[in-house]
């Protein structure tokens, strides 16, 4: 960078910085928005080439940073993210100069008519939105063995703490990737069944997956109704609760959202580093654990130690009924097919691609691009009906939200008295996506090969401000995350 100044911040200062230290800085007239994205820009065209997380720049990016800092001036800031360059990914649609494709070029030109309810949100709060991140292509329920990271449109995201030799993790493998490598101040993943917190751990970050209702699904290019939901992702707990405060909220047109009990929650409120002091804590190993490798049973075990440590009760080898259900994505298979034939009936005329069938036919039309993986699941889907009256997916759905709830999470919840069950990694993480309830990932170490791992802190709906406790203690403790070495060039 020419500017002296910013040249130093970039990597000097930028480089693990917080939103409130950011914060600092700009009421301070330190720094302005502008300096801050110009600055995150520089990061992208350095870094990014070597990781491949980020889809597109917003070009009015600059331009709204300008008018922030002149409102700053006059008024002072909104919110907490007032200035703050967030990276949204690339299924949660603005209406903007962006596009909003799944990772797939069949999408690739297509500009959403509206704004999602998270963008909304964003710019209520003062947020700049930065961009777009690439994704694992149609959130990965589009083929068998598809690489978590990969898409048509972007090619292959790489994990910034071993290009080509740790997984990525996905689908928000974008949103992982750039946060980790401080591309963004934070960024929004979405997640259906581990989406957000799988690549959470694998870049050691902090990841919420929220209740199903606490953030409005309307204009996110959909997998599941009872299972996707939007979250933050971020380097810090309280990164992650200052995101998630300023994505809640109630829509009338996300019926769901009626049930948020956590309206207006400011949930920095519940950044306490006696969090875990008291609380009744259960591991689950049978089923979880136990089926980790060696190394990575050996940075749990540290991980839990330091639990053991933090003043929380913990209650070892949990036992969770359902922990070895043979589970079936089939409530997927077929809610996919009227969520996305509904989404795409409601893109812009000139988007060719109008339903599921019409996308399938356009992947077949060029399969050396399109098809790299096949495209197994998305065929699955089209088979149904679309109208979801086919007894197979009601005891689908039955079963599932049985086995999550009542021979789940709450089973092992009420038997042990807990407040929170912790898994490992994201293994927990299809239960509580069946059930619909949050969970938060948080780093809990590295490999000795250098792969990083996390913990998950599970519970029932609407938790979240007990989870964030949790959480933000046992990262006050370990202080585990450390950011990865990037090649400057």
């Amino acid at each position: 960078m020419e500017n002296p100044k910013l040249r130093k911040l970039v990597y000097d200062w930028l480089e693990e910085a917080t939103i409130p230290q950011m914060q600092e800085k700009l009421a301070s007239g330190e720094l302005t928005s502008r300096e801050l994205v110009l600055m995150y820009l520089h990061r992208i065209a350095v870094l990014d080439q070597n990781i491949h997380s980020v889809l597109e720049i917003n070009p009015d990016a600059l331009h709204i940073a300008d008018a922030l800092d002149t409102e700053r001036k006059k008024s002072g800031p909104r919110s907490p993210l007032h200035g703050i360059p967030i990276l949204i990914k690339d299924n949660i649609d603005t209406a903007d100069k962006m596009h909003t494709s799944a990772g797939s070029l069949a999408l690739k030109d297509s500009i959403a008519l509206r704004d999602s309810f998270v963008a909304e949100q964003l710019r209520k709060a003062g947020a700049v939105i930065l961009g777009k991140t690439n994704m694992t292509e149609w959130a990965n329920f589009m083929a068998i063995g598809m690489k978590s990271g990969y898409s048509s449109r972007g090619g292959q995201v790489l994990n910034p703490y071993g290009p080509g030799e740790f997984a990525v993790g996905g689908s928000s493998s974008g949103s992982g990737a750039a946060i980790t490598a401080n591309l963004a101040a934070a960024a929004v993943g979405t997640e259906t069944s581990g989406s957000i917190l799988n690549p959470s751990c694998q870049n050691s970050l902090v990841g919420i997956k929220p209740t199903v209702g606490l953030i409005s699904r309307r204009g996110i290019i959909p997998i599941a109704h009872t299972q996707d939901t939007a979250g933050p992702m971020a380097r810090t707990v309280e990164d992650a609760a200052i995101l998630l405060s300023a994505l809640t909220g109630k829509d009338y047109e996300d019926p769901i959202t009626e049930t948020n009990e956590l309206l207006e929650k400011d949930f920095t409120k519940h950044l306490k580093k006696d969090g875990l002091k008291g609380k009744r804590i259960g591991i689950a190993w049978d089923g979880f654990i136990d089926k980790m490798s060696e190394d990575h049973q050996k940075v749990m075990a540290a991980a839990l130690e330091a639990l053991r440590n933090s003043g929380a009760e913990v209650i070892d080898k949990i036992d969770i009924p359902s922990a070895n259900v043979k589970w079936k994505y089939d409530v997927l298979t077929y809610e996919f097919k009227p969520d996305l034939n509904a989404y795409l009936n409601g893109l812009h005329s000139s988007v060719a691609v109008r339903s599921l069938a019409d996308l399938i036919e356009f992947n077949k039309s060029d399969e050396e691009k399109m098809l790299k993986y096949g495209q197994a699941v998305l065929l699955e889907s089209e088979a149904t009906s679309g109208s979801l009256t086919e007894a197979e997916y009601v005891q689908a759905l039955e079963f599932d939200y049985y086995h999550a709830t009542e021979q789940g999470i709450d089973f092992a919840l009420r038997t042990y008295d807990l407040n929170a069950i912790v898994f490992p990694g994201e293994e927990g993480s299809h239960i509580s996506a069946k059930a619909g309830y949050p969970s938060i990932a948080v780093p809990a170490g590295f490999t000795s090969k250098g792969e990083p791992v996390g913990i998950t802190f599970a519970g029932t709906a609407y938790s979240e401000p007990l989870l964030i406790e949790l959480a933000y203690a046992f990262e006050q403790l370990t202080h585990y995350r450390k950011p990865p070495i990037l090649r400057k060039e």
